[in-house]
């Protein structure tokens, strides 16, 4: 503590420290969301950029002039204008230089201002920069009154509250920010559209559907293809808030003996190529994309990414849809019109507000540029007729001059003189007293009395000022036209594309191979390569043994079916390999440890199955139905201990009757449809026993009889008659030579 401060000096606050907390942060909320965060309404720009500018054109940066090193003008700007860091100046600066980021670079940059792979910009010592014609139109009128100015940081100089924004740089060029509780982002337009809405809304009050008319969506510096439903985009406009989905442009380039490969000439906005390429190499590296065989970079001055497909059987829409679902080839852009209002008020504005706010702000700079041009045209007009009326009256007004001590009010008292016309007088030069004509001074007063009538015109006339802003937009319309190479539309735009199956997009994400699913006594599971794999050739780990095995696909989705009524689903390719002895299936799933497998079954969509626990309960449940989408299983047969979860018996083509069979041998058929379909539950009584359980259910085509196992072959009920019965009845002891393990199969 500073021993030189008196007690009495210290200036002690008896506040709740929450009070005090909230209004300090506050304030700092507040400063975040003005000064540093959010666009301004009026010429979408934040502090820093109308910084640079400001610095920029006071450093007289013109387009025509040379530029000067960018170091310059990130020293004026933080020496005079923004205290931060150099290198976060420099940075704001250079984005504002970059084709790839601004639709409408404001800042001519010359060297090294970085590129769409994500490198960084070269040093600000060794790059220049000026201004670009878009900018110096941000600018126009700013030395003409035609906005506030306020002191800087330190008092010393002035900077402008707005600039006065000749170009509707909020919605061209967008915008984007984080503040405390609020955050902005407003992708880049066309300005030829919106010249067209803001035309639109000076003829008649339009409503925003009616501007998406012309305003079909963003146009992204980078090009690239809209694909959003015309709704959702008109959505977002009127709310102020959505997001527009944006897809890399490409074409199929056909090559010799019928090979094709992908080529890719724009990509989303806001995505770096170098990062884009390196996701896809991965996925490719992880076998995640076995339908693409390869990825280049040809770019020079163009992007060109070369995708290679596996062979020429693969379709590319289909490889495409997978890509724009796995990379950045397709990316969503957010918008947030969150802005200032007059920049002070944070508000979302839909389009029509945001254009109405540019409409406004152009028609009050109008108004003060017309204030002040006619202030200068009434002084030059009262000048006038003061040397009129001093080359009326020459020679007695040399004579005053000469004689007189004090010839200011002389000349005033006799000639009727204004301060201002007997100061002008008094400041000519006697050569251009030699040198007055009245032809001359009267033609000049002529033409700056009908400028003065017009100027006072149109100050007192609103609808000569909207008639006014009217030609203004039509003039820059006509310099940013559809057919120039800077006013065309860059980003196309397209349909919403049409639904993708999830199961083919599976399909060409996953390498598809036939494999054989070995699980074992003791809870361990792999996937071996191939189908018909031979018992003998299978090796387990001490004391371990077979229990299942399942022939299916790496595009597969396995379900597994566990003595608790819980199915749990694996993916194919999430298998471990069959090299070595797998991994315990527990560790994959959330399965209780005194849970065994019942069954390991290939996910088909349409399919139906009959699930039935030990005690003879179950109904019939559909595929879908059986899906879990967490690792704990999903339950699907209510069964409670002793009671344990026993058959999934798939439902063939064309079955009707089911055959069904306990642990105390006794058989009954009856028909499919006494079983109900559920979702989940407990079920009905399948079969009735007094000692014992359920052993096994099978259905079948009652004209093609029931077909069970018999010795070493197949055989057949050829009167099935004296099982039939109601269901939930005993049944009867089944034929001779019925398995002796009470199995159908």
């Amino acid at each position: 503590m500073n021993s030189s401060v008196e007690p009495d000096e210290l200036s002690i606050v008896d506040e709740p420290m929450s009070k005090v907390l909230s209004e300090r942060y506050l304030s700092y909320a507040l400063s975040t969301i003005v000064s540093r965060s959010l666009p301004d309404v009026r010429d979408g720009m934040k502090p820093v950029h109308r910084r640079v500018l400001y610095a920029m054109y006071r450093l007289r940066l013109r387009p025509e002039l040379q530029p000067k090193k960018s170091a310059r003008v990130v020293g004026d700007v933080i020496g005079q204008y923004h205290p931060h860091g150099d290198q976060s100046v420099y940075d704001a600066m250079v984005r504002l230089a970059q084709d790839f980021s601004l639709r409408y670079p404001l800042v001519d940059g010359q060297g090294n201002f970085g590129n769409i792979d994500g490198d960084n910009a070269a040093a600000m010592r060794y790059t220049e920069a000026r201004l670009t014609e878009t900018a110096i139109r941000m600018l126009h009128g700013i030395d003409e009154d035609a906005v506030d100015f306020r002191y800087t940081y330190d008092g010393e100089t002035q900077e402008p509250v707005v600039l006065p924004a000749a170009f509707p740089n909020l919605l061209a060029n967008g915008s984007s920010g984080i503040a405390v509780g609020m955050a902005t982002s407003i992708p880049p337009h066309n300005v030829a559209e919106l010249c067209d809405a803001m035309l639109l809304m000076l003829k008649k009050d339009a409503s925003v559907a009616e501007l998406c008319e012309f305003v079909k969506g963003p146009d992204f510096p980078t090009g690239g293809t809209l694909v959003e439903d015309k709704e959702a985009i008109v959505q977002a406009y009127e709310t102020g808030r959505g997001s527009f989905r944006v897809r890399a442009r490409w074409e199929k380039e056909e090559l010799k003996q019928g090979q094709y490969q992908i080529v890719v000439t724009e990509i989303p906005y806001q995505v770096q190529k170098a990062r884009l390429i390196e996701k896809i190499a991965d996925l490719i590296q992880s076998k995640k994309l076995p339908l693409l065989d390869d990825v280049r970079d040809e770019s020079a001055e163009d992007i060109r990414l070369v995708l290679v497909p596996k062979n020429r059987n693969v379709e590319p829409e289909l490889l495409m849809e997978a890509l724009f679902r796995h990379s950045d080839l397709e990316s969503r852009a957010s918008l947030n019109m969150n802005v200032l209002e007059n920049g002070v008020r944070p508000r979302v504005m839909n389009l029509k507000e945001v254009l109405q706010g540019f409409l406004d702000h152009r028609q009050e700079v109008l108004v003060r540029r017309s204030r002040n041009r006619l202030e200068k045209v009434l002084n030059r007009i009262e000048i006038l007729e003061g040397y009129l009326i001093v080359y009326l009256n020459i020679d007695e007004v040399i004579r005053i001059i000469r004689e007189s001590d004090e010839p200011k009010p002389e000349l005033m008292k006799a000639f009727g003189l204004t301060d201002n016309q007997a100061e002008a007088v008094l400041n000519m030069k006697l050569r251009s007293l030699r040198k007055l004509e009245e032809m001359e001074i009267r033609g000049e007063h002529d033409e700056l009395c009908k400028e003065r009538d017009s100027l006072q015109e149109l100050i007192g006339s609103e609808s000569l000022q909207w008639k006014e802003i009217t030609k203004e937009i039509k003039d820059l319309k006509k310099s940013y036209d559809y057919n120039t190479a800077l006013g065309r539309r860059y980003t196309d735009i397209g349909s919403a594309p049409a639904p993708v199956a999830l199961e083919d997009l599976d399909q060409a994400m996953i390498e598809k191979e036939p494999i054989t699913i070995v699980y074992s006594k003791k809870g361990w599971i792999r996937a071996m390569k191939g189908h018909n794999v031979v018992e003998n050739d299978l090796k387990f780990k001490d004391g371990d043994k077979l229990h299942l095995t399942l022939e299916a696909q790496t595009t597969d989705k396995i379900l597994v079916y566990a003595t608790n009524g819980r199915f749990y689903t694996l993916g194919g390719d999430k298998l471990p390999s069959g090299r070595g002895f797998g991994d315990p299936l527990r560790l994959m799933l959330d399965m209780p440890n005194d849970v065994d497998v019942v069954d390991l079954i290939v996910y088909k969509a349409d399919a139906k199955y009959i699930l039935a626990s030990s005690d003879g309960r179950g109904f019939v449940v559909n595929a879908s139905d059986l899906v879990a989408s967490t690792r704990g299983g999903k339950v699907v047969l209510n069964c409670k201990a002793p009671v344990k979860a026993k058959i999934c018996s798939e439902i063939g083509e064309g079955h009707d009757s089911v055959a069904v069979i306990g642990e105390n041998r006794k058989m009954l058929i009856f028909t499919l449809e006494e079983l109900p379909e559920m979702g989940k539950g407990k079920g009905v009584i399948i079969q009735r026993y007094k000692d014992g359980g359920l052993s096994d259910i099978k259905t079948f085509n009652a004209e093609e009889k029931l077909k069970y196992r018999y010795g070493s072959g197949e055989t057949s009920l050829d009167d099935p008659m004296a099982w039939v019965g109601k269901r939930a009845t005993a049944g009867r002891l089944p034929p001779n030579g019925f398995p002796k393990n009470n199995k159908f199969d």
